[in-house]
């Protein structure tokens, strides 16, 4: 099919999805937040019995000020940094795919927890005559923790309606190419700038320890992407690790973990580190408060500096790479 034919079917939908921020930086929004995220079995797999008199008897009581103040730390004029960042990839996702094919797609932005809802991006999807939807999940190594739960959320959608539209989704995109190329780009664009650092940091967002040995493939995906990236950028071993950050609770998480690292480099001699966070492909709390601030600030308390590379954010080069992963995966559907 010629890319500027005539459409000759519905439009097809493109759902873009994240995890989701607070409305607010403020402890009220962070606890309806906190609430709806950690009652997600996918997130938490302990038993309601147990789990529920921790969650509403302690951390909603706790938690959400000081997660507040985190967030009012990089809370941006328009809103949160994720959501901010998230609505600009759907623009330029969308205008990538109307210059290819005009009036074919329609792309719409959610939120796994939060605004905008899952369920109201979908309904208008299909309001709009998408009977065709990709759901996108901008996580770039699988999780049962993150895309299982996406996929868990469009099929309770799905249970409730009559008229069901065709859906698939991308499960991973952890070593694809051009993903691998628009990281490779953003380090090279950052040390063109500003010079080399010493040793450069991957890190990535951890999962508890037990959800990988019973079989989660995140680690494995998370490591694929972190070889595959140091190769495109000719780093010998030395030069570069990758280690997991944001840890919840008392339970053992995938390590070795990010704080511990930067101990180990500094007491090393190490003195200048570069960062950033390949599995997230929208700067976050995670990402600019914990790494670019928080990390970045221990770190300096220990006669080093830590430069944070952003994420690819609506970079030109992954809003290419993802329009591409959307036309190819939709391909039958425009024959």
């Amino acid at each position: 099919m010629n890319s500027a034919a005539p459409l000759q079917h519905s439009p097809i939908g493109v759902l873009l999805v994240n995890l989701g921020s607070p409305a607010a930086p403020e402890a009220g929004a962070v606890r309806r937040y906190l609430a709806e995220f950690l009652s997600d079995p996918r997130v938490i797999e302990a038993p309601r019995w147990l789990w529920w008199p921790i969650l509403h008897g302690v951390i909603l009581r706790v938690r959400p000020r000081r997660s507040a103040e985190a967030y009012d730390s990089v809370w941006m004029t328009e809103g949160s940094p994720l959501l901010v960042y998230s609505r600009r990839q759907a623009t330029a996702l969308q205008g990538i795919l109307d210059r290819q094919a005009p009036g074919v797609y329609q792309v719409a932005v959610a939120m796994r927890y939060g605004s905008p809802p899952m369920t109201v991006a979908l309904d208008r999807l299909c309001a709009s005559g998408c009977e065709r939807i990709l759901v996108l999940p901008l996580y770039p190594q699988y999780s049962a923790t993150t895309t299982a739960s996406v996929i868990d959320s469009v099929g309770a959608w799905l249970s409730a309606q009559r008229a069901l539209p065709e859906v698939q989704w991308v499960n991973q995109y952890a070593c694809a190419p051009g993903y691998i190329a628009a990281l490779a780009a953003s380090v090279r664009a950052y040390w063109d700038r500003m010079g080399q650092g010493e040793r450069l940091l991957m890190s990535f967002h951890g999962i508890p320890q037990r959800y990988a040995d019973l079989g989660d493939p995140y680690p494995v995906q998370c490591q694929m992407t972190a070889q595959a990236l140091a190769a495109a950028l000719a780093l010998e071993p030395d030069q570069w690790t990758m280690a997991f950050q944001s840890r919840f609770g008392p339970t053992r998480w995938l390590g070795p973990y990010t704080d511990d690292v930067l101990v180990e480099w500094a007491t090393h001699g190490v003195r200048t580190v570069d960062a950033l966070c390949p599995g997230f492909a929208t700067d976050c709390l995670e990402t600019l408060e914990e790494i670019a601030i928080r990390y970045a600030g221990e770190f300096q308390k220990m006669n080093g500096t830590l430069r944070y590379i952003p994420a690819l954010n609506d970079a030109p080069d992954h809003m290419e790479f993802l329009a591409d992963l959307v036309t190819c995966r939709t391909m039958p559907w425009r024959a």
